[in-house]
Protein backbone atom coordinates (compact mmCIF):
# COMPACT_ATOMS: atom_id res chain seq x y z
CA UNK A 1 0.00 0.00 0.00
CA UNK A 2 2.76 2.43 0.95
CA UNK A 3 4.73 1.74 -2.24
CA UNK A 4 1.65 2.54 -4.35
CA UNK A 5 1.14 5.87 -2.55
CA UNK A 6 4.83 6.70 -3.04
CA UNK A 7 4.52 5.94 -6.76
CA UNK A 8 1.42 8.16 -7.05
CA UNK A 9 3.28 10.97 -5.31
CA UNK A 10 6.28 10.55 -7.66
CA UNK A 11 3.96 10.68 -10.69
CA UNK A 12 2.23 13.78 -9.35
CA UNK A 13 5.55 15.54 -8.76
CA UNK A 14 6.83 14.59 -12.21
CA UNK A 15 3.66 15.96 -13.83
CA UNK A 16 3.48 19.21 -11.80
CA UNK A 17 7.16 20.19 -11.58
CA UNK A 18 7.24 22.03 -14.94
CA UNK A 19 4.11 24.12 -14.33
CA UNK A 20 5.33 24.86 -10.80
CA UNK A 21 8.66 26.11 -12.17
CA UNK A 22 6.89 28.46 -14.57
CA UNK A 23 4.69 29.82 -11.77
CA UNK A 24 7.67 30.19 -9.44
CA UNK A 25 9.59 32.03 -12.16
CA UNK A 26 6.74 34.51 -12.51
CA UNK A 27 6.75 35.02 -8.77
CA UNK A 28 10.46 35.65 -8.30
CA UNK A 29 11.78 36.50 -11.79
CA UNK A 30 14.89 34.33 -11.48
CA UNK A 31 15.20 30.80 -12.88
CA UNK A 32 17.58 29.58 -10.17
CA UNK A 33 15.52 30.99 -7.35
CA UNK A 34 12.40 29.48 -8.98
CA UNK A 35 14.08 26.08 -8.91
CA UNK A 36 14.92 26.58 -5.23
CA UNK A 37 11.33 27.58 -4.44
CA UNK A 38 9.93 24.55 -6.25
CA UNK A 39 12.44 22.22 -4.63
CA UNK A 40 11.62 23.52 -1.16
CA UNK A 41 7.87 23.27 -1.85
CA UNK A 42 8.18 19.72 -3.16
CA UNK A 43 10.24 18.66 -0.16
CA UNK A 44 7.47 19.95 2.09
CA UNK A 45 4.86 18.10 0.03
CA UNK A 46 6.85 14.86 0.24
CA UNK A 47 7.33 15.29 3.99
CA UNK A 48 3.60 15.81 4.27
CA UNK A 49 3.15 12.55 2.35
CA UNK A 50 2.28 10.78 5.57
CA UNK A 51 -0.76 13.04 5.87
CA UNK A 52 -1.83 12.87 2.23
CA UNK A 53 -4.86 10.80 3.15
CA UNK A 54 -6.09 13.85 5.09
CA UNK A 55 -5.40 16.29 2.22
CA UNK A 56 -8.44 16.69 -0.04
CA UNK A 57 -6.68 18.15 -3.07
CA UNK A 58 -2.95 17.51 -3.43
CA UNK A 59 -2.63 19.98 -6.31
CA UNK A 60 -4.19 22.83 -4.34
CA UNK A 61 -2.05 21.88 -1.34
CA UNK A 62 1.08 21.98 -3.50
CA UNK A 63 0.18 25.41 -4.90
CA UNK A 64 -0.43 26.73 -1.41
CA UNK A 65 2.92 25.41 -0.22
CA UNK A 66 4.67 27.05 -3.21
CA UNK A 67 3.00 30.41 -2.47
CA UNK A 68 3.89 30.13 1.23
CA UNK A 69 7.51 29.31 0.42
CA UNK A 70 7.69 32.31 -1.94
CA UNK A 71 6.10 34.75 0.51
CA UNK A 72 8.34 33.60 3.37
CA UNK A 73 11.41 33.89 1.15
CA UNK A 74 10.57 37.58 0.72
CA UNK A 75 10.45 38.13 4.47
CA UNK A 76 14.12 37.26 4.90
CA UNK A 77 16.41 40.22 5.16
CA UNK A 78 19.37 38.45 3.62
CA UNK A 79 19.09 37.49 -0.03
CA UNK A 80 21.45 35.22 -1.85
CA UNK A 81 24.19 36.73 -3.92
CA UNK A 82 23.92 36.29 -7.65
CA UNK A 83 27.52 35.98 -8.83
CA UNK A 84 28.22 35.63 -12.52
CA UNK A 85 31.73 34.32 -12.85
CA UNK A 86 31.38 33.42 -16.51
CA UNK A 87 28.97 35.19 -18.84
CA UNK A 88 27.33 33.22 -21.65
CA UNK A 89 28.84 33.55 -25.13
CA UNK A 90 25.51 34.28 -26.77
CA UNK A 91 22.06 35.36 -25.79
CA UNK A 92 19.37 32.80 -25.05
CA UNK A 93 16.90 32.07 -27.83
CA UNK A 94 13.66 33.96 -27.28
CA UNK A 95 10.33 32.82 -28.64
CA UNK A 96 8.49 36.03 -27.81
CA UNK A 97 9.05 39.76 -27.76
CA UNK A 98 12.16 40.25 -25.60
CA UNK A 99 11.30 43.87 -24.80
CA UNK A 100 7.84 42.85 -23.63
CA UNK A 101 9.36 40.04 -21.56
CA UNK A 102 11.75 42.43 -19.87
CA UNK A 103 8.96 44.94 -19.25
CA UNK A 104 6.73 42.28 -17.67
CA UNK A 105 9.53 40.89 -15.47
CA UNK A 106 10.39 44.38 -14.31
CA UNK A 107 6.74 45.18 -13.66
CA UNK A 108 6.19 41.93 -11.74
CA UNK A 109 9.20 42.73 -9.58
CA UNK A 110 7.48 46.01 -8.59
CA UNK A 111 4.42 44.13 -7.29
CA UNK A 112 4.34 43.18 -3.60
CA UNK A 113 4.89 39.45 -2.96
CA UNK A 114 1.33 38.64 -1.81
CA UNK A 115 -0.16 40.59 -4.73
CA UNK A 116 2.23 38.83 -7.10
CA UNK A 117 1.13 35.47 -5.67
CA UNK A 118 -2.51 36.42 -6.32
CA UNK A 119 -1.74 37.57 -9.87
CA UNK A 120 0.16 34.41 -10.72
CA UNK A 121 -2.57 32.16 -9.33
CA UNK A 122 -5.39 34.14 -10.95
CA UNK A 123 -3.91 34.96 -14.35
CA UNK A 124 -1.15 32.41 -14.94
CA UNK A 125 -2.64 29.39 -13.16
CA UNK A 126 -6.10 30.60 -14.29
CA UNK A 127 -7.72 29.86 -10.93
CA UNK A 128 -10.96 31.36 -9.73
CA UNK A 129 -11.15 33.89 -6.92
CA UNK A 130 -12.42 31.21 -4.53
CA UNK A 131 -9.67 28.72 -5.46
CA UNK A 132 -7.02 31.40 -5.05
CA UNK A 133 -8.46 32.40 -1.67
CA UNK A 134 -8.45 28.78 -0.52
CA UNK A 135 -4.84 28.24 -1.59
CA UNK A 136 -3.58 31.43 0.07
CA UNK A 137 -5.76 31.03 3.14
CA UNK A 138 -7.46 34.40 2.74
CA UNK A 139 -10.96 35.61 1.95
CA UNK A 140 -12.31 36.07 -1.58
CA UNK A 141 -12.51 39.82 -0.90
CA UNK A 142 -8.81 39.89 -0.06
CA UNK A 143 -8.02 38.11 -3.33
CA UNK A 144 -10.09 40.67 -5.25
CA UNK A 145 -8.48 43.65 -3.55
CA UNK A 146 -4.94 42.22 -3.85
CA UNK A 147 -5.63 41.45 -7.52
CA UNK A 148 -6.88 44.97 -8.18
CA UNK A 149 -3.89 46.54 -6.40
CA UNK A 150 -1.45 44.22 -8.13
CA UNK A 151 -2.93 44.95 -11.55
CA UNK A 152 -2.81 48.67 -10.83
CA UNK A 153 0.88 48.37 -9.91
CA UNK A 154 1.51 46.34 -13.09
CA UNK A 155 -0.27 48.91 -15.24
CA UNK A 156 1.68 51.74 -13.64
CA UNK A 157 4.99 49.89 -14.05
CA UNK A 158 4.25 48.92 -17.65
CA UNK A 159 3.09 52.39 -18.63
CA UNK A 160 2.56 52.56 -22.38
CA UNK A 161 4.37 49.27 -23.05
CA UNK A 162 1.12 47.32 -22.97
CA UNK A 163 -2.61 48.02 -23.25
CA UNK A 164 -4.55 47.32 -20.03
CA UNK A 165 -6.36 44.25 -21.42
CA UNK A 166 -3.05 42.76 -22.55
CA UNK A 167 -1.60 42.29 -19.05
CA UNK A 168 -3.02 38.78 -18.66
CA UNK A 169 -1.65 37.76 -22.06
CA UNK A 170 1.73 39.34 -21.31
CA UNK A 171 2.09 37.59 -17.95
CA UNK A 172 1.24 34.24 -19.54
CA UNK A 173 3.56 34.88 -22.49
CA UNK A 174 6.42 35.94 -20.22
CA UNK A 175 6.18 32.68 -18.28
CA UNK A 176 6.66 30.74 -21.50
CA UNK A 177 9.91 32.61 -22.39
Amino acid sequence: MLAREDEQLREFIAARRGPMLRSAFLLCGDAHEAEDLVQTALVRVVLAGRRLDRIDNIEAYTRRVLMSVFISSRRRRWRREHPHEVLPDRAAVSHGDPELGLAVRTALAAVAPRQRAVLVLRFWEDLSVDETARILGVSAGTVKSQSARGLATLRAALGDALPAEGIRVAVAEEARL
